[in-house]
């Protein structure tokens, strides 16, 4: 299934594999050049404000957002805070740590429109925690 050829003939074969999931040092180049990120996986930032985003068609919703400056390069983006209540464990000036929402070639996911990043970290603590319950928000 998965295997590798293997045999007298089988080098053109391979190369072309190769070549078809390699990532172009271009492509990675044109990425880096709009992406606030600046192609690193997770970054740091200070949330802005609390922002809602409305859900498209067919969805009704209001999407809970928020409006980050990262720390790196000062640029601002827009992240999704998922998960129920969420919203209610970040506060204006916390330090959030942000990563892509999991978009088709980093792009935005789902029904919320131009958002392609969401919080996994407050403070310094996980935010699935927090909803979960497992930890208790930190005093500053």
């Amino acid at each position: 299934m998965g295997r590798k050829t293997n045999g007298m003939y089988a080098a053109k074969k391979l190369i072309d594999k190769r070549n078809r999931f390699k990532i172009k040092r271009v492509d990675l180049l044109k990425k880096a050049k709009y992406d606030p990120l600046e192609n690193a996986n997770q970054a740091k930032g200070i949330v802005l404000e609390k922002t809602q985003r409305e859900a498209k068609q067919p969805n009704s919703a209001l999407r809970k957002c928020v409006v980050v400056q990262l720390s790196k390069n000062g640029k601002s983006i827009t992240a999704f805070a998922a998960g129920y209540n969420a919203i209610k464990f970040i506060n204006e000036h916390d330090e959030v740590l942000v990563e892509g929402i999991g978009g088709i070639k980093g792009k935005s996911k789902g029904d919320i429109p131009g958002v392609r990043w969401k919080v996994i970290q407050v403070n310094g603590q996980s935010l699935d925690a927090l909803i979960k319950g497992k930890i208790e928000r930190a005093r500053k």
